[in-house]
């Protein structure tokens, strides 16, 4: 129950609030101008998703005649609905501002980005050859009249939206409106041929207008023009209950519904004529409680993650080679290494090869008679899955537990599933009213002494690509106790009614929660010994009204609380009586922060443990979680030390607090940027 609104901060603005973060980094002119054009993609890909997901429950939760004040965090679903727009127009005329900035620092550096207006002689001609060779063919055009029913649009496409104006008909002009679906299989940025040291770029959209002459060219008009529109679709996947079909039925079908979903955002260029807009706003009924944003000239600015890079490496952040794990020779057998000792993997500043390494040589050694695993993303052409075909060629067992309800890799998941299904994979569609969002692994190998576990835990997917970007910390162990437990969350996947004690493991829905509760109240009960107390957390998101209070409880019994909370904090920290003794700061930077990390002071024998939850209601309620502890002391400071290095930044790091103004964190003269100095901590523990 909410006791009062200023004990949390509204969970979609918290996003919001981080999505600043990210358009931050574009404006940021410390980081790489090209970077900087990619950071604008990526906070607009994230509204994207914000508006397909978040906005849509609300906008759910108001026409359900609900007020949700509890869902919603003490506010109302209309205010709230209405707010998010208001911030939303904010942070986009802020990204065009920041856009045309960026622009025009890259012409300092000999790179332009033409309009159609702009394109000279020779441009012309290679523009138009481009568009009859390239784009001409992928192009979906529709003409648009009151006869005809109006097109569905698909969900974040861009559309140019054209008005004709055609010759007069005794005295009256006609209007003419028509569609122009941007291609998606075509690169957004069309490299136009270099000229001296200068670069040119012109953009698909405007490359198109620059030929709307040869495509409407059967019309008599006297004036045409173009502008941007796109549309929003709710993603939520509205499951059936026919019983006579599969699950894998059921989800492809509840996919293939979402591209037809009620629209939740409609977004145009604010220059589009007022007779256009009313023509097109009545005919896709766009409705009161939808987000109508005004935006620039461009839309889908998510496809600015792909802006071309033209060689100049120096507008770019350095690359950095992954690094080897001390003393886990890839050359060797990686599972009699991890019979001796534990192993820590921290992409990407280590390789990612290590898993496949893993899943490889369990694939090949006549030893092994089982693989367990958990799938929640995978790379799109991916070694994991490659590695387990491979281990069922090779006769062993191979069970693969496959989320297909994964959000926006849910058509991905299923071909996969009937790939690995094909090969003779025993698969496991996760379990009833549960997301599978657990990242574990299981091998059995068949020794002298009889069966030998190993496995790994990790925060993150078994996903090559994401590895390189994600930051996420995986534990390779052969602790036995640790796997016999592994394998009970595996037999909980088969028989779903059946609840299991663990003693090492933390294990949502059933265990996550009270046993975190019970670690703070440890704490609690340290801090009012006198003695010392603390507790560090590093996640994603933090939402969970339960484990805010409680953690406002350790604050006020003198518990120092340390939060490092990439995204979404609902938690407001540093506010005398309720949460002094808290502070919380989020680190945005070249790399996305993703893994989770819970310590636990102990009265000097700190309990340390990485998991693949946030301390979300969804991840400790609603999902099959799994949380493991680091028993290994050198394994235990090395996860320490990078907590440290993370919370000790003062070049990336934002302070939460009642201000919401995401201001930077400063800690001395010295800029400390964490991410970069977490590859030299590696890179040193290498060279020790």
């Amino acid at each position: 129950m909410i006791k009062n609104k200023n004990q949390y901060i509204n969970r979609e603005i918290s996003w919001l609030l981080f999505n600043e973060r990210v358009l931050q980094e574009s404006a940021d002119p410390k980081v790489p101008l090209i970077e900087r054009m990619r950071f604008l993609g990526i906070f607009s890909n994230n509204l994207d998703e914000f508006f397909k997901v978040r906005y849509a429950t609300v906008k759910r939760i108001f026409e359900a005649g609900k007020k949700g004040k509890s869902v919603l965090g003490g506010q109302i679903a209309k205010d709230l609905l209405e707010e998010i727009t208001k911030t939303v127009i904010y942070q986009q005329t802020k990204s065009l501002g920041i856009l045309k900035k960026v622009q025009e620092e890259l012409e300092k550096q000999h790179i332009f980005v033409l309009k159609e207006t702009e394109l000279n002689d020779n441009q012309k001609e290679f523009a138009k050859e481009y568009f009859v060779q390239k784009v001409s063919p992928q192009l979906m055009t529709i003409i648009l009249s009151d006869a005809n029913k109006f097109p569905t649009l698909k969900d974040t496409a861009a559309y140019l939206a054209v008005k004709m104006l055609l010759k007069e008909e005794d005295g009256v002009k006609i209007k003419r409106f028509a569609l122009i679906e941007i291609p998606k299989g075509i690169d957004r940025f069309v490299v136009l041929p270099k000229e001296g040291e200068n670069d040119y770029i012109i953009i698909l959209d405007d490359l198109i207008r620059f030929c709307l002459d040869s495509i409407f060219t059967m019309f008599d008009y006297e004036a045409i023009s173009a502008h941007m529109i796109k549309i929003t679709r709710d993603a939520e996947l509205d499951i059936d209950n026919d019983l006579s079909k599969s699950f894998i039925e059921k989800i492809s079908s509840s996919v293939e519904h979402r591209k037809i979903s009620d629209p939740v955002r409609f977004v145009y260029d604010k220059s589009i004529g007022d007779d256009t807009l009313s023509y097109l706003k009545e005919k896709m009924e766009v409705e009161d409680t939808d987000s109508v944003i005004p935006g620039g000239r461009y839309h889908n600015r998510r496809d600015y993650m792909g802006f071309p890079s033209l060689g100049r490496q120096d507008l770019l952040y350095d690359k950095i080679t992954p690094l080897p794990i001390k003393g886990l020779n890839t050359e060797g057998s990686i599972l009699d290494s991890i019979a001796k000792k534990d192993y820590l993997q921290y992409t990407p500043y280590h390789t990612f090869s290590y898993i496949i390494k893993f899943l490889r040589e369990a694939a090949l050694d006549p030893k092994v008679k089982s693989i367990k695993i958990t799938v929640y993303r995978l790379a799109s052409n991916s070694q994991v899955a490659a590695s387990l075909i491979n281990a069922v060629k090779n006769g062993k067992q191979v069970t693969v537990q496959i989320e297909l309800q994964a959000r926006f890799d849910e058509q991905a998941n299923i071909e996969y599933a009937e790939q690995l299904q094909a090969e003779g994979v025993k698969l496991i569609f996760g379990v009833p009213g549960l997301k599978v969002h657990s990242k574990i692994c299981l091998v059995e190998r068949e020794e002298e002494e009889g069966i030998k576990r190993y496995g790994f835990i990790s925060t993150g997917n078994f996903n090559e690509s994401t590895a390189k970007i994600y930051t996420d910390y995986t534990l390779f162990t052969a602790h036995d106790g640790i796997l016999k437990e592994l394998n009970k969350v595996f037999d909980f996947f088969e028989t779903t009614y059946k609840i299991n004690k663990y003693k090492h493991l933390i294990v949502s829905p059933h265990y996550t929660k009270s046993t975190f509760l019970k670690l703070i109240d440890e704490e609690i009960g340290h801090a009012k010994l006198g003695k010392d107390a603390y507790i560090k957390i590093k996640m994603n998101s933090f939402t969970s009204y339960k484990m805010i209070d409680k953690l406002y409880e350790a604050s006020n019994a003198g518990v120092k609380i340390q939060l490092i909370i990439r995204g979404i904090c609902c938690l407001i920290p540093g506010v005398k009586g309720m949460s002094e003794n808290i502070e919380a700061i989020s680190v945005v930077d070249k790399f996305l922060e993703h893994a989770r990390v819970f310590v636990f002071g102990n009265n000097g024998d700190s309990k340390v443990y990485i998991s693949s939850a946030d301390w979300m209601t969804r991840n400790l309620d609603n999902r099959v979680e799994v949380g493991c502890p680091i028993y290994d002391e050198e394994i235990k400071k090395e996860i320490l030390d990078t907590f440290d290095i993370s919370w000790n930044d003062s070049a990336k790091a934002r302070l939460f607090s009642d201000k919401q103004d995401n201001a930077y964190k400063v800690n001395s003269d010295e800029s400390s940027r964490s991410q970069f100095a977490s590859y030299t901590y590696y890179l040193d523990k290498l060279n020790s």
